[in-house]
């Protein structure tokens, strides 16, 4: 992994939520220990374990956070896109990180310092909230996750994924997959094999139509959605 000084940080920052809620001096001062990180697809930007010292922001490509089991199965927690940011749990405690992190794409991941993040804070409420309503939404997103996986029979977690991803406002519902269908199946802690199978399920059944290799339109989207609850 490159690892550069990056001369438009503060240019970056100041397009990107919430750190465009900071004033230029604020910015400056955080932006002043950021350290950018070039990735190629498929290296790691941190293992199980790490204590990382702040939290992470993607720039450009995209990071998977993903947990290894004791057999050496692979359970996608998350991914990272484009302005997304990770280990916010780090802000305000150094705690050893749970789930590792790779590169699915050539990318750009900047590196904040805990403390000039808590700096910032403390200068700027409005950010500390932002911040703080961020690590929220991540301890809801997990929260739905283990739902997926103890309360939801393997369709029921396809049809949810079908349901939250639908274009509604295209002529026909379809779903435009971002990823390939082992990575869906590991965020749904599904072998690939027992993705597929649903989805052949629900095509025979009537729910849904396979275009390609990433496009489904969604034939009954009320009873999918009936499916998904």
């Amino acid at each position: 992994m490159a690892t550069t000084t990056h001369p438009q940080t503060v240019q970056t920052l100041a397009h990107i939520a919430p750190f465009n809620r900071l004033d230029p001096a604020t910015l400056g001062r955080l932006a002043h220990g950021v350290r950018a990180c070039r990735a190629s697809r498929g290296e790691m930007l941190m293992h199980r374990g790490a204590e990382p010292g702040g939290m992470f922001l993607v720039v450009e490509g995209e990071v998977k956070l993903f947990l290894i089991s004791s057999a050496g199965a692979e359970k996608i927690v998350r991914l990272a896109g484009t302005g997304d940011t990770f280990c916010e749990e780090n802000i305000l405690s150094d705690t050893r990180q749970t789930l590792a992190a790779q590169a699915t794409r050539n990318s750009v991941v900047l590196h904040l310092q805990r403390n000039a993040l808590q700096v910032a804070m403390a200068a700027q409420p409005a950010f500390a909230m932002a911040l703080m309503a961020r690590l929220s939404e991540r301890m809801s997103e997990l929260m739905e996750g283990m739902e997926q996986c103890i309360q939801r029979s393997s369709t029921q977690r396809v049809a949810h994924y079908l349901v939250q991803h639908a274009d509604r406002d295209a002529g026909n519902v379809e779903v435009h997959l971002q990823c390939d269908k082992q990575t869906i199946a590991s965020q749904l802690n599904l072998t690939p094999e027992t993705f597929s199978r649903v989805l052949n399920r629900l095509t025979r059944d009537g729910f849904i139509l396979p275009r390609g290799r990433r496009a489904i339109t969604l034939t009954d989207l009320p009873r999918l959605e009936r499916i998904a609850a």
